[in-house]
């Protein structure tokens, strides 16, 4: 038995680092392609989405929104500012005043699409092929080329990054492409738990998701994905499943019906992070919930004769990630670690018992932190504040916020055995004040510029 759990931990261990580094470095091999670097959207503003943007397609905005004031009203107003563009806010049968702040801040290409119970309030999914009717339906009566369609779902406190719309049009030039995700970035980072969620969002895993453009597969989230109206008609009537990660769910389908999906490093989307350390864990409970239920697409994956076999791979790795890593993971690599420092091992039976223990800690040190000093200096390339001392404090935090993630990944087995599936949603911040301090200044500026488009 100890055999085994030795050899399996090795076997873990090994394919997750394995995995990791080819994802980042055919990330890094992307941003190069791409004509970026790392530091390209270093301080990056998010306030002129469409600028230089360059008309080719139309695009509708999907918002699904559920007791969202605090947040709507500056995403609608930022999304205001096309002639091209059309911004729905899916109001699920909201309590406070979504609807309202939405329809004065998102100016008249903004449409409210009204859910009521007890239709409303089951499922983002529901509500997004709810809107993607409605979109069908405009596109129709205003004569609209469904090719040159786009579909874009952002989450009520999202904002695109200064210009994104002319580095994401040009992307769906390439007929193949049905939907890109761009990375993210957290707002408010302004403590050390959402400055740790920019650092997990804007290091290594964006470098790692700009690796999957090379096998076109990269994978969608619910903030900042696009996807064409006719890649979206080839999933089927209803898009959307009603799977806790319905945008991955999403990713897998487009994949197996033919789409590549791809990403940018040009672009970004900015969202709030979570302020609190459970609210941090439901949200990541639900994400491995819903990670974890995507196994049951493994056989189509494989019988499926439109991938290749990079392709079915690539997506059956990432979408085995919490069962065969983070599981196994939260197990082994503790008594691996513990092995190597009690007992010292063959390797070390030539040295004393207190420098066989000084070992086992640095190699626990160098296994636990190693990597993480890699996700350090890519952060470090890409923050604006460019303080490394910031981002090595936050790498030698990950092994902290490690354990609250497998803490989720077994709270998410525990639901998936127990039948649950509720949805756990994620509470904003109130950014009234900030809404309106910046909305006075430009809010004519738009409303001229939409009037103006119109005549």
């Amino acid at each position: 038995m100890i055999v085994f759990l030795a050899t399996t931990a090795t076997v873990v261990i090994c394919v997750s680092f394995a995995y990791l580094w080819v994802l980042f470095f055919a990330g890094l091999r992307t941003i190069k392609q791409s004509g970026a670097t790392l530091s390209t959207l270093r301080g990056a503003r998010y306030e002129e989405p469409f600028r230089d943007e360059p008309g080719t397609f139309h695009t509708y905005f999907l918002i699904p929104c559920l007791n969202e004031e605090r947040v709507i009203g500056a995403t609608a107003r930022a999304l205001a500012g096309s002639p091209n563009a059309t911004t729905i806010v899916i109001d699920d049968a909201s309590d406070d005043r979504t609807a309202e702040v939405a329809r004065e801040r998102g100016g008249s290409s903004l449409l409210v699409l009204a859910r009521t119970l007890p239709n409303a309030r089951i499922g983002k999914g529901e509500a997004l092929n709810d809107a993607v009717r409605l979109v069908r339906e405009l596109v129709a009566s205003r004569g609209q080329d469904v090719d040159r369609v786009l579909v874009a779902v952002m989450d009520a406190d999202g904002r695109l990054s200064d210009g994104a719309m002319s580095h994401i049009l040009p992307l769906f030039d390439e007929e193949r492409v049905g939907a890109i995700q761009l990375a993210v970035r957290i707002r408010n980072r302004d403590s050390f738990l959402t400055r740790y969620q920019d650092f997990h969002f804007w290091s290594t895993t964006a470098v790692t998701q700009l690796g999957r453009v090379q096998t076109g597969t990269v994978s969608l989230g619910g903030n900042g994905q696009f996807s064409r109206l006719s890649a979206l008609n080839d999933a089927g009537e209803k898009p959307w499943s009603k799977s806790l990660t319905e945008d991955l769910d999403l990713a897998v389908t487009l994949a197996l019906v033919g789409w590549e999906l791809s990403s940018t490093p040009h672009a970004a989307v900015e969202q709030q992070g979570v302020e609190t350390i459970s609210a941090l864990f439901r949200q990541r409970r639900r994400w491995f919930q819903g990670h974890m239920a995507m196994a049951s697409r493994l056989p189509e994956i494989w019988n499926n004769q439109r991938l290749t076999h990079k392709r079915a791979l690539e997506l059956s790795a990432y979408i085995l990630t919490p069962w065969v890593t983070i599981l196994p993971w939260s197990i082994l690599f503790h008594w691996a670690i513990v092995g190597m420092i009690v007992d010292g091992g063959a390797f070390f039976a030539f040295v004393t018992s207190s420098l066989t223990l000084l070992i086992g800690v640095v190699l626990w040190y160098l296994m636990t932190l190693g990597p993480v000093f890699v996700s350090a200096w890519v952060y470090y390339q890409r923050d604006e504040q460019r303080e490394f001392w910031v981002s090595l404090l936050h790498a030698h935090c990950f092994p902290l916020i490690n354990y609250l993630a497998f803490a989720a990944v077994w709270s998410a087995l525990a639901r998936i055995l127990k039948g649950q599936h509720s949805w756990e949603k994620t509470q904003r911040v109130d950014e009234g004040l900030l809404s309106n301090v910046l909305g006075d200044a430009v809010d004519d500026a738009v409303d001229d510029a939409v009037g103006g488009a119109a005549q």
